[in-house]
């Protein structure tokens, strides 16, 4: 995992670079277990399609949408553009790395596990993060991260993706 300090901007696509790397080494360390990349809407679902070619993949590419299973649902209601969950392999059984942008409370990541679970039972689920900018309120750590950098609780990180799915991390 990685820290960055100063003032200098954050490079997203370093960051991917990072994270991609973590996750090879751990195929490499392991090269018979097969994973599954599962993207949460829409961040986590930019970085697993990209990571998902980048690491040349042969299971399918799964998308989650955690809206329903949010506790703060009634508070936030509908995202402005709804994705729904794709799932084109059996759950139950496999092994799972779930993606998601950005790492903060922890609130996104258990919603996820929630839609997972309604699918069946993995054998491991592992999750995988661009950035974890700390701040968390429930015990959810990930195993993959591109970097670690603390972030007050009135800023938010944003992703980005352009045309050619180069990413860009900006700060609101």
């Amino acid at each position: 995992m990685s820290k960055q300090t100063g003032d200098s901007p954050l490079d997203a696509e370093a960051i991917y670079a990072s994270l991609r790397d973590a996750i090879a080494a751990s195929l490499a360390s392991d090269p018979q277990r097969a994973i599954h990349l599962i993207g949460i809407h829409s961040g986590g679902a930019w970085l697993a399609e990209r990571l998902h070619a980048d690491l040349a993949l042969t299971t399918p590419l799964g998308t989650l949408s955690s809206a329903f299973h949010r506790d703060d649902y009634g508070r936030r209601g509908l995202p402005a553009e709804m994705k729904s969950s794709s799932l084109p392999f059996e759950i139950a059984g496999t092994d799972i790395v779930l993606v998601d942008d950005i790492l903060y409370t922890g609130r996104t990541v258990r919603a996820a596990l929630n839609e997972l679970f309604d699918y069946g039972r993995p054998a491991r689920v592992r999750l995988a993060v661009l950035l974890d900018r700390g701040g968390r309120e429930l015990p959810i750590e990930a195993a993959f991260c591109g970097l670690s950098h603390p972030l007050p609780a009135q800023n938010a990180f944003v992703l980005a993706r352009d045309e050619h799915g180069q990413f860009t991390l900006g700060i609101e």
